[in-house]
Parts: C-alpha cells; sequence; structure tokens
C-alpha cells in the first residue's frame, strides 16, 4: 500500500516546521508555495532599510530539502481547494491530489477595506514591497537634495516626511531603523540636507505603542523613538491619503509623499468563503486538534487559523505557526496526544541600535542593550542557512562598527510603483 500523500500549502514558517518534521516519514509530502524560496519575515525591515540584502533572509525551498526523498517542492500559485474531491488547484499546471492537507498561507496586509489607503501606502510584507519601500526611501532622499538645491521649501518637506501607520512590532522597528539610517548618511553623505529637516512619524490608532506588550515596554518604546527624533502619535487614525498628503482622524493633514502601512494582517488564503466556517477576524475556525471544521483530513495552521485560548484568538506570529506546525506533522503520523496547546516563550522587538523591548513569561522584562543582544541571539538561531546567518552577523557587525549601510542601490523594475506616483517629480 503507498503512503499517504500529505500538501502543504504555503512555505511560511508554519508550513515549514511541518515539512522539516515529515523528512524521513513514512509519508509522501509535496510542499506548494508561490515563491521559491522561505522567507524570514522578521528582518524584511533591515532590507527595506537598506541594511541587508533580500538573499541575506531568503533562502531556495529545494536547498532546504535537497536530501530529504520524501519532500517535493513545486512552485505554484493555489487557486482553490475542492474538499469533495481531495485536490488543491494551482494556476498553470495540473491539480494536486491529497490525502491529507495543511493550509500554511499565512497573511497580507490589512487594509480595512479602504481601498485608496491601499493605492496610496506602501506595505512591508514580502521582499517585493521591502524593495520597493528602500527605492522609494532613497529616492525620496535624492529628490529632496534637488530641492534643496533649488531652494524649494514646500518640495523638501514632502519628501524628507515619512509616516508609518501601526504600533506594533513592525512599525516601531522600521521606524527605529529609518531614524537610524537618516542619520548614519544624512550628514556624511547629503550636505544640502539638514537632519532636522527630516521627519518621521509613527501613527498609532490606541493609546500605546506594542499593545501585546507589558505597558512599561510600549512607554518604553515611545520614549525611545522620540529620543531618535520620531514624532510618536497616539489615539489617531489616518483616514485619507493622496499621492502628496495624508490625512488624521482629527482634521490635521501631513504633507507627504511617504505613507508605510504596518497597521494590521489579514489571513490569506484560497479557500472560499462558504467552504468553510471562518472567525471574525475571517481566519479559518479549526477545533483543538487544528483540523478545519467539517473536513477531516485538512488542517489549518498559523495566520490562516483562528486558534483560540483561554477566549482569544492566537496572535499572527511566527512562534504559534512554527509550533502549530510541529503539532500537525505529529497529528498526522499519529504521534500527538491530546489538543494542541501554544507555549508562549516570549515577544521581541528592537527599537533600533544598542535598544529593544522582551518579555518572557510573567516576569522577565528586558529592555535596552540587554534586550538588544537577546533579539540579535534570536533572529541569528532561527535564520535559515549558515550562509545567510553569516551574511548578516556581518552585515549587523559593519554597521555597528562603522555606522554605514551600503546597501543603498535604486533599482527598477517595470511597473514599480516609485518610478511614478509618489516618486514622481
Amino acid at each position: 500500500m503507498p503512503n499517504k500523500h500529505v500538501v502543504i500549502v504555503g512555505c511560511g514558517f508554519g508550513g515549514l516546521e511541518c515539512a522539516k518534521k515529515l523528512e524521513g516519514a513514512p509519508v509522501e509530502v509535496t510542499l506548494v508555495d508561490r515563491h521559491n524560496y522561505h522567507l524570514f519575515t522578521p528582518l524584511l525591515y533591515q532590507v527595506a532599510t537598506a541594511l541587508l540584502n533580500p538573499s541575506d533572509i531568503a533562502y531556495p525551498i529545494r536547498k532546504i530539502f535537497r536530501d530529504s526523498p520524501n519532500i517535493r517542492f513545486r512552485q505554484a500559485e493555489v487557486t482553490a481547494v475542492d474538499f469533495d474531491a481531495h485536490v488543491v488547484h494551482v494556476a498553470n499546471g495540473p491539480g494536486i491530489p491529497y490525502d491529507e492537507l495543511v493550509l500554511a498561507t499565512g497573511s497580507t496586509t490589512n487594509y480595512f477595506g479602504n481601498e485608496a489607503l491601499a493605492d496610496a501606502a506602501l506595505g512591508l510584507k514580502n521582499l517585493e514591497e521591502a524593495l520597493q519601500l528602500r527605492n522609494h526611501i532613497l529616492t525620496c532622499l535624492e529628490r529632496a537634495s534637488a530641492a534643496a538645491a533649488t531652494g524649494d521649501t514646500e518640495a523638501l518637506a514632502g519628501w524628507l516626511t515619512f509616516v508609518v501607520v501601526g504600533g506594533g512590532p513592525t512599525g516601531v522597528e522600521f521606524t527605529g531603523a529609518l531614524a537610524e539610517l537618516f542619520h548614519l548618511v544624512l550628514v556624511s553623505e547629503y550636505h544640502n540636507i539638514a537632519p532636522g529637516r527630516v521627519r518621521i512619524m509613527l501613527i498609532e490608532g490606541s493609546s500605546s505603542l506594542l499593545s501585546a506588550f507589558d505597558d512599561r515596554l510600549g512607554d518604553y518604546a515611545a520614549r525611545t523613538l522620540e529620543a531618535r527624533g520620531v514624532e510618536v502619535v497616539l489615539s489617531k487614525l489616518v483616514t485619507e491619503a493622496g499621492d502628496d498628503h495624508v490625512l488624521l482622524s482629527d482634521g490635521e493633514v501631513v504633507r507627504t509623499r511617504t505613507l508605510v502601512w504596518s497597521a494590521g494582517v489579514r489571513p490569506e488564503d484560497p479557500v472560499a468563503a462558504d467552504a468553510v466556517l471562518r472567525s471574525r477576524s475571517d481566519r479559518i475556525e479549526v477545533g483543538p486538534d487544528l483540523r478545519v471544521a467539517g473536513h477531516e483530513v485538512v488542517y489549518a495552521i498559523g495566520d490562516a487559523a483562528s486558534v483560540t485560548e483561554d477566549g482569544r484568538e492566537l496572535p499572527m506570529l511566527s512562534p504559534p505557526a512554527m509550533q502549530a506546525g510541529r503539532y500537525v506533522a505529529s497529528a498526522i503520523l499519529g504521534d500527538a496526544t491530546g489538543p494542541f496547546r501554544y507555549r508562549d516563550k516570549g515577544t521581541m522587538a528592537t527599537i533600533g541600535r544598542a535598544a529593544a523591548v522582551a518579555q518572557v513569561g510573567t516576569r522577565i522584562r528586558l529592555t535596552g542593550w540587554l534586550g538588544w543582544v537577546a533579539w540579535l541571539v534570536l533572529h541569528l538561531y532561527y535564520l535559515i542557512g549558515f550562509h545567510n546567518r553569516l551574511q548578516v552577523l556581518a552585515a549587523w557587525g559593519w554597521n555597528y562598527l562603522h555606522g554605514d549601510r551600503p546597501i543603498r542601490i535604486i533599482t527598477r523594475a517595470k511597473g514599480d510603483r516609485t518610478s511614478s506616483s509618489r516618486s514622481a517629480a
């Protein structure tokens, strides 16, 4: 009797962990993803702020599993799932039959239905968006330098104002890195731009930053960002945006060429809305064993799944996805004992050089240099590939010792939004 065929859709943190645990097991696995690489998303903001190369945080999926005889990879865009026929349909190719299916499709940026904001904002959710944002930031500096040379103060202010929406870890980490980038390059390379002309605004709709953290850590993050020149604006929303402005909920109009959106994510999956039950957050409802309700051989994990513990959904973060991936692999092999339980090992966010926050359990709270070192070590540990770890460590060390971010080449691709719209002269 042939081994059963497991199809894993998505090679993010959850899908990757599930596949790794099934290596060498008596099952055949097909891993499907639209990209041919696994992306270490926690460091995307460092690509966007010219510290890391894209290849430093991406690793080829085929290389990960090249010595795994039961793991096969297929690069394809999943378009639909036929639960009755047990087939995953993909664009430009035949469907993939399955005996058991794992949906680990992750999430995408959530603009909460505001299409005008979606059109005007720059996201930070994948490599394409990170590169687009890096191009845009560097282009803004070049356009600002030209405006300064001609004395056009209105244009100068627009190019040098950067509005970031969302005070979670992504927003905090990006604004801290952006402030550091400008501090490093303006004085040394853009001699006609006074550093004080740069305005970075972090807009958060609630009353504090890092709402998932202890209040003291959120306060520390706000104070640290403000000390580094970031305007932290709380309890306000961005309600409207155009090519050269954003409108805040209190009526203030901010003239800017840059709106970066990190205010939330939503699940991304190819399953029709009426095919599965969904939570209020639009995530797929699963049982205690992470099986999709009404579908015995289908599992959902990570950002795609609504996993509740103590009456609350688990956050859309990599640790719950990784633990869920390992659990589902055990369930497929018949080794799982009891329902899935998430073990919270802590949460971290960096604010920039020698400044970070971390919380572990109910007692341990780290800030400043100690939190920063802990953040560095943890992220190096989870980064895939010795070469990638070495490259990232070298880049961090070079930046720390020399205060330099050398990856500042502006590239253009056909259809790149930075070549028009907000970057237009």
